[in-house]
């Protein structure tokens, strides 16, 4: 072979043979890099009858990221129950005087890396007086004890046997990351605008759509009606018109954000309306809008003039919770870790007599 012709330029090409193997080389190799950069395709699953769209789609990288993120904490090993109980050997045991010592210091320093680690417990107790009440965190601290025993022991058709701890909502902050507060009205003027009804102003709620910003008060807070279609005609006095719909779109944009999942988690797309061809979750979603309901009225609500004004919303209202509150992008919190078996002190005291007795 002549090596002169191979290694000459071709005044037509403009560019030698060597050099053009060395391009095609280089693109070659830069494909490959570029093909082991490129991100995960989502993978989808079938979860209902081929045809009827029930199908789950997930992102293998944003699944690991929420992976991470729901790993339950390292659960402290019970000292048991015997020997004196809090009550008798503290001040100002309010809730949880019926555990032992031991399982009541567990809790206490549990607590505090759920939600305070780097404050401990200064974060809630005036040290070194930890019988007094002057700090408001120790008072909201206390009614969060009630709320979770009210959960776990009172809620079980949405959380069953896995239960909550304060790390479900908190985790290692001493307020949730998921929290809402209600809307500030828009203020009437002299735009002409009328009430906007929270629409047209994006907020990640709602995936920056024009949905309503705000569907927690209606649904959450307030009980309105969660549906799309009126069951009569509207001039008959059914209110589910389209701009009750939209709030009702915003509603479940939450939840399927909150949770990670398709509509056709809970929805079988062939009647979006119908029970009776549903998937089981739809029936515990339904239990879990009237848990935070109740929640946010009973005990969130109730606490509104112990939080500081520093601590409240723009309207003057406390924090709330939602979904997302405990779920964080899993579709169980913490992935379905069981929470409760580990801490039965987070039960009604009845239910965890009766839970020992029938063991």
């Amino acid at each position: 072979m002549n090596m002169n012709y191979m290694n000459s330029s071709d005044p037509r090409l403009g560019t030698s043979w060597a050099a053009r193997l060395m391009q095609t080389l280089g693109l070659a190799l830069l494909g490959l890099l570029l093909t082991g950069c490129e991100r995960p395709s989502p993978e989808s699953v079938q979860s209902g009858y081929r045809g009827t769209g029930m199908v789950q789609v997930y992102n293998a990288r944003l699944l690991e990221a929420k992976t991470d993120k729901n790993q339950p904490p390292f659960a402290i090993p019970s000292p048991g129950s015997d020997g004196p109980k809090a009550s008798q050997a503290y001040k100002n045991v309010k809730v949880l005087g019926n555990l032992s010592v031991g399982e009541f210091n567990r809790l206490m320093v549990s607590m505090s890396s759920w939600v305070a680690p780097q404050e401990g417990c200064a974060y809630c107790h005036q040290l070194p007086n930890f019988a007094d009440d002057s700090k408001y965190t120790k008072v909201v601290a206390r009614r969060m004890i009630e709320m979770t025993r009210h959960i776990n022991s009172d809620w079980k058709p949405h959380v069953a046997e896995t239960g909550v701890t304060c790390y479900t909502c908190h985790r290692g902050q001493p307020v949730p990351s998921a929290v809402w507060f209600k809307s500030n009205p828009q203020p009437y003027g002299s735009n002409f605008m009328g009430d906007k009804a929270g629409q047209n102003t994006p907020s990640p709620v709602v995936n920056l759509s024009s949905l309503p910003n705000d569907p927690f008060t209606p649904f959450l807070l307030d009980d309105q009606k969660i549906r799309v279609n009126g069951p009569t005609a509207l001039p008959s006095g059914n209110r589910q018109s389209i701009k009750q719909a939209e709030w009702t779109y915003g509603l479940m944009t939450h939840m399927s954000n909150a949770l990670g999942v398709n509509c056709t988690y809970c929805h079988n797309t062939q009647s979006f309306q119908n029970w009776t061809n549903s998937p089981p979750q739809r029936t515990t979603a339904w239990h879990g809008i009237r848990m935070a309901r109740d929640l946010n009225q009973a005990y969130m609500e109730s606490l509104t003039d112990v939080f500081p004004e520093h601590r409240k919303g723009p309207t003057g209202d406390v924090a709330k919770l939602n979904c997302a509150t405990c779920h964080q992008g899993a579709y169980k919190p913490l992935n379905g870790a069981p929470m409760v078996k580990d801490f039965p002190e987070l039960l009604k005291p009845a239910l965890v007599t009766t839970k020992v007795a029938s063991k």
